[in-house]
């Protein structure tokens, strides 16, 4: 587990990233396990293939989770809360957990996958303390939704602008 931001609405955590699958239905633990097995398939091509079983770092919100590459910390996903419909651990593997979510623009949905060694049950309660925390805020103050977006945006590009001054860095260090 993780450090909180300064303004305690958010909390981060490093986990292993198996990998995301697009699934039939947006709920239940079949989706898990089908997802899981999907995973274990060879393919072709998985466009997800450089994400897949990588470290992140999964931030969790009252507007969404937003997963992070570890060392280059890109933005992978961001899945607002609205757009999760499901989320557990593995009843068979306890240090795996997932969630359903469905994408703004799309009438599928993804089941992103994570394994922890300790946090996996932790994880799954404050994401459903985090959807029901937003649902109140929601029908409390609609504007601070739109605020937050802007605040995960604004991170991501302080983010982006550090991840290439590093890449700079580290590219005079090469040249010398």
């Amino acid at each position: 587990m993780s450090d909180t931001s300064e303004d305690d609405n958010e909390i981060s955590f490093s986990l292993k990233f198996l990998g995301r699958v697009e699934v039939d239905r947006p709920a239940g633990l079949e989706v898990l396990d089908e997802a899981i097995q999907s995973l274990k398939k060879p393919e072709k091509y998985n466009p997800d293939k450089a994400a897949k079983n990588s470290k992140v770092h999964l931030f969790l919100s009252l507007s969404g989770i937003d997963l992070l590459e570890n060392k280059t910390k890109f933005l992978l996903y961001s899945c607002p809360l609205s757009s999760i419909s499901f989320c557990a651990v593995v009843p068979l593997s306890p240090k795996v957990f997932g969630f359903v979510a469905q994408p703004p623009t799309a009438d599928t949905y993804h089941c992103y996958l994570f394994q922890s060694k300790k946090f996996s049950h932790v994880l799954v309660s404050l994401i459903g303390d985090s959807f029901r925390a937003s649902k109140k805020e929601t029908k409390n103050i609609r504007g601070a939704r739109d605020l937050k977006v802007e605040a995960l945006r604004h991170k991501n590009k302080v983010l982006q602008r550090e991840n290439e001054e590093l890449k700079r860095r580290l590219q005079g260090q090469t040249e010398v």
